[in-house]
């Protein structure tokens, strides 16, 4: 089994997040998950002192930083251990959720929204109580409507609903951003807020219960042997899809350098259509295993939103931020790790 590291490195990072995070003793909610790994590799690469907060135990995907890394078994649905589990950090990134794809989405809306929000609310006040000097909550592209603009802009976070596909989880992304203004304005608590879009890569969930649309894709192709897989909708949808290593980085970059509640959106440009993505994949797994499988579309399947892509007008402006991975290359990077596993 062949281990993903992040070739990150404290040099991609602005000289004033570098300062931010050397030093500081830094607690991840989530990271031991797919984003949470990611971004545990990349504050250790800056100088941090990461704690990991998990349910599991030590996570299996930073094994080879075993030693340098600290490892707390947390639930943060308890509001006790989540007070107990943040004293002393210097800084907070919350990026633990519970999360799927689209199918489990549509049938646990009430379930996600319920866990999502007992988290956030305990790792706030834990935040609140333990003083702790920035707290960065990772929000998401589902507080967005179904028919917003294209590029979206971050001034439509609250307008109209959540997309209807994943309403549990868009409402509950939508009330922690404004639960953590509330906490920032009332009790004076430091809090940034991203918003990532789609983000894909090495440890992603393949799950096909609760996987999103490129690992889900990835899977049916390579189980496909070379025939035909799946693809749910006519393909005509459409995403931008922003590489782990970068969303890491994005994220990290807003944790140190825009605090203010004031939510960022961090994404890339390269928007493609399902039939593209699909169609990409095909082409990649026939280089990386001499199978071409075809993928076979199937209109009267659910999609979700018809075009996702973010505005990133602000993340350039603000913090002279923009991505590195193009999508033919991480999905190259995704497919060989999986296969590798």
């Amino acid at each position: 089994m062949m281990p993903y590291l992040s070739p990150v490195t404290a040099a991609d990072f602005d000289t004033d997040t570098q300062t931010f995070f050397t030093g500081k003793r830094v607690v991840v909610t989530g990271g031991g998950g797919f984003i949470g790994s990611h971004v545990v590799e990349q504050v250790v690469a800056l100088g941090g002192n990461a704690v990991v907060l998990s349910r599991r135990g030590f996570p299996d995907f930073l094994r080879p930083f075993e030693g340098r890394i600290e490892s707390v078994e947390c639930d943060l649905t308890d509001r006790s251990q989540a007070r107990t589990a943040l004293a002393a950090a210097d800084i907070v990134l919350h990026l633990a959720a519970d999360i799927g794809g689209l199918t489990y989405n549509m049938a646990h809306p009430a379930s996600i929204f319920d866990n999502n929000m007992r988290i956030g609310m305990n790792v706030l006040d834990g935040a609140r109580e333990n003083a702790v000097g920035r707290v960065l909550l990772c929000s998401s592209a589902c507080v967005y409507p179904r028919f917003c603009s294209v590029p979206t802009p971050e001034d439509e976070g609250f307008k109209d609903t959540p997309e209807p596909t994943n309403s549990g989880y868009g409402w509950a992304k939508r009330m922690l951003e404004f639960l953590g203004a509330q906490y920032e304005q009332e009790f004076g608590l430091s809090v940034a807020i991203a918003r990532p879009y789609n983000a894909y890569g090495p440890r992603d969930e393949f799950d096909p219960e609760r996987s999103h649309v490129i690992p889900a894709l990835i899977r049916k192709a390579l189980e496909s042997d070379g025939g035909d897989f799946p693809v749910w909708g006519d393909g005509e949808a459409s995403r931008a899809f922003i590489y782990v290593d970068d969303f890491a980085r994005g994220i990290i970059e807003v944790a140190a350098r825009h605090p203010g509640a004031d939510p960022m959106n961090i994404g890339a440009d390269e928007e493609v259509t399902i039939k593209v993505l699909a169609e990409m994949i095909a082409e990649l797994t026939f280089v990386l295993t001499g199978k071409r499988p075809t993928p076979i579309f199937d209109p009267a399947a659910p999609t979700g939103q018809p075009r996702r892509n973010c505005d990133t007008t602000k993340a350039r402006a603000v913090l002279g931020f923009s991505t590195r991975d193009p999508l033919n290359e991480g999905l190259r990077k995704t497919i060989e790790w999986y296969l590798s596993q």
